[in-house]
């Protein structure tokens, strides 16, 4: 259930905006945004145009999956009999994942325009025209490929701000169990990746990082701040004045 719409990195030697030193291979490189240095300029980092590509990744933890079929905390202790049997080994996908993360985005443009880019209720959004952000699909059961936004920068000037955040749709309220990592591709430097592993117990909703475009220049700022309800919650917190209602997503 949920609901519908009706820097990377050190501090720069010079200037203190944000930088890397890498070679060619530099997108190799992992960057990951932390509440020290929160903050980095895609405008100084030359990387304020092209698109940029969002990946939300999770997996439920392979402790966790040991304890439901007994071979955690004491199973075999309470179950001896599970010593002589062969282990069933589970397959991959629904039968293993019981979480459903959902990745979307939050976006102002310079006009006023306002909205959301979500699963739910399908709303997939438009890369070429607005809001200039277009969602790949919906991963329910955590697949290696996980779910992508893509952010035309090449409209830069027209956006305002863009929140990404993350949701359970369905499933386990905890995200510190599920591995969730987003991942930043810009279109130069190292990839910048925020973990969403603390612990938040029955948080449903995780707001990741704010694009913002700021007198022509566009940064990108590490949120990572949970809440128990979900997107009014958090148009309520980020001041987004949209009005919501309860959605369900079609069966699988």
């Amino acid at each position: 259930m949920g609901w519908g719409n009706v820097s990377f990195l050190e501090n720069l030697r010079r200037g203190g905006a944000a930088k890397f030193d890498f070679d060619s291979g530099g997108a190799s490189y992992v960057v990951e945004l932390t509440k020290r240095n929160p903050v980095v300029s895609l405008t100084k980092q030359g990387a304020a145009s092209g698109h940029l590509r969002v990946n939300l990744h999770w997996q439920m933890r392979t402790s966790d999956l040991h304890e439901r079929s007994g071979h955690g905390r004491g199973g075999l202790l309470r179950h001896p009999g599970k010593l002589f049997k062969p282990e069933v080994v589970q397959a991959q996908g629904p039968a293993v994942v019981n979480v459903d993360l959902d990745l979307a985005c939050l976006y102002e443009l310079q006009d006023g325009t306002k909205g959301v880019v979500q699963p739910l209720g399908n709303f997939l959004g438009d890369l070429n025209g607005a809001p200039f952000v277009k969602l790949s699909g919906d991963d329910r059961f955590g697949s290696g490929s996980g779910e992508t936004l893509y952010i035309n920068l090449d409209h830069r000037d027209e956006i305002k701000r863009m929140l990404i955040f993350v949701y359970i749709y369905d499933g386990t309220p905890a995200f510190d169990r599920t591995h969730a990592v987003v991942t930043l591709y810009p279109s130069s430097g190292p990839r910048v990746e925020l973990k969403l592993d603390e612990r938040a117990p029955q948080a449903r909703s995780c707001a990741v990082f704010m694009l913002e475009n700021v007198k022509g220049e566009l940064t990108v700022r590490r949120e990572v701040k949970y809440v128990y309800g979900f997107q009014a919650e958090l148009d309520r917190l980020y001041g987004w004045g949209l009005q919501w209602g309860r959605g369900y997503k079609s069966k699988v």
